[in-house]
Formats: C-alpha cells, structure tokens, sequence
C-alpha cells in the first residue's frame, strides 16, 4: 500500500488491518473449541464458546467504529477507501462466522443434553469442519498478504464442501428414514453440519473481498471461470 504524506494515517489504516487479524484468530479459536467440545461431550466448554461470542460482537463494534472515524477525519478516496470497505466487509463475515460457531455449540448441547437413543456420531462433520476451518485460514492468511489467487483456491474447495454437506444431508435422511428414533439427533446434527458449511461461504466472501481491495473488482456471484480470469488475468 502507498505512503501517505500523514503517517499517522499509515498508522490508522494498519492498525485497523491488525485488528481484524486479531478478530479472525479469535473467530478461529472459536470453531475449534466449538468442535472440540462436541467432539468430547463438553458441555461446560460448549457454554464457554457461547459467552465468548459476545467477544467478537465487540470487536467487529469497535473495528467497524474506528473505520467510520477513519471515514469521517481522512476523508479517504480510490485505494484507501477500498481498504476501510474492505474491513468493514470482512469484519461482518468474522462476526457470521462467530455465530456459526455459537450455533454448532449450541446445538451440540442440545444433542447431548436430550435423551440419546444412540451416541452421535460426527466424523463426517469433524472432516467438513476441518475443510472450513483451513478455509478460513486461508483467507485470513490472504487478507493479509493481499493475495488474490487464494479467491480461485477458495472458491474451488467451497465447492467440495458443499459436496461434503449434500451428502452429509443424504446420509441423515437415510438414517431418519430407517429409524424415526434418530431423527431429533440427525437434526440438530444436520443444524451443526449446516453451520460448518456456511463458514465456508464467508471464508470464501473474504478471500473475494481481497480481489476487490487489490484490483478494484467485484468477483461476488460470479461463475469459477470469471474469477479465474480476474483473479488470474
């Protein structure tokens, strides 16, 4: 990014794409635990990740605060103001993100708080979950270093994830069907899976939004072969 005769401005504009890697650590930290408490069973730290969603609402509050004072006091145009457009994008997918992990812990307590017929069984939604977190990864790790190749990579695996969802949705049909004993389980199960997917889509979002902070274009809702031709061209 260029200089600016004010470096304080410099300063400004930094500091505010610090904070919302320190937002997506959080974010992360949050999925993680959110899987590794349904996962174990663990309902004190399922209720852990819950309360903590309130941490990343306070911080995309005050992320997106300091980007409307930013607006207000610098007055920024072209580039600059691509990037304090670019926060506040990307903070509200991090703030998605947290309620989707929220979600997941919340519907892990219901399952293991409800009378089981059998004992859960999550290696699928452990895989997709893997796959969304790395996705998230990803686009943080692109974010900062304003790589928009990382658009195309992303855009690829969201669509395996949302194979990995169809069919994660097949198989709890098929258990329903076969025994309706299953189904409160299958879905809140399928709630969880849900959940993961659509980390996914906002992983996904912020690796796009990295394309328009970069070049200046729009690739939202746009097919895979139009993105590679921007992302790429």
């Amino acid at each position: 990014m260029a200089e600016h005769i004010s470096k304080q401005f410099d300063m400004e504009l930094e500091t505010i794409r610090t904070r919302v890697l320190q937002m997506g650590g959080l974010v992360e930290q949050q999925i993680l635990s959110a899987m590794e408490a349904l996962l174990a069973g663990d309902i004190d730290k399922l209720d852990k990740v819950i309360a903590e969603d309130a941490l990343v609402n306070a911080m995309e509050v005050t992320i997106d605060d300091d980007c409307l004072h930013i607006i207000a006091r610098r007055q920024p145009a072209a580039s600059d103001l691509r990037i304090v457009f670019t926060v506040i994008k990307v903070i509200t997918d991090l703030e998605r993100i947290g309620d989707e992990a929220k979600k997941i812990a919340r519907m892990g307590k219901t399952i293991y708080q409800s009378e089981r017929y059998q004992v859960p069984r999550f290696r699928e939604i452990e895989k997709m979950a893997d796959s969304a977190l790395g996705m998230l990864r990803r686009a943080l790790d692109a974010f900062a270093r304003l790589d928009t190749s990382a658009a195309l990579e992303l855009a690829e695996a969201d669509q395996e994830l949302d194979e990995d969802f169809a069919a994660e949705l097949r198989q709890l049909i098929t258990f329903m069907m076969e025994d309706p004993r299953t189904i409160s389980m299958s879905i809140d199960t399928l709630f969880i899976s849900k959940a993961i997917e659509r980390i996914g889509d906002h992983a996904t979002n912020i690796s796009e939004y990295v394309v328009y902070l970069v070049k200046g274009k729009d690739i939202r809702h746009t097919t895979l072969e139009t993105k590679k031709r921007e992302t790429l061209g």
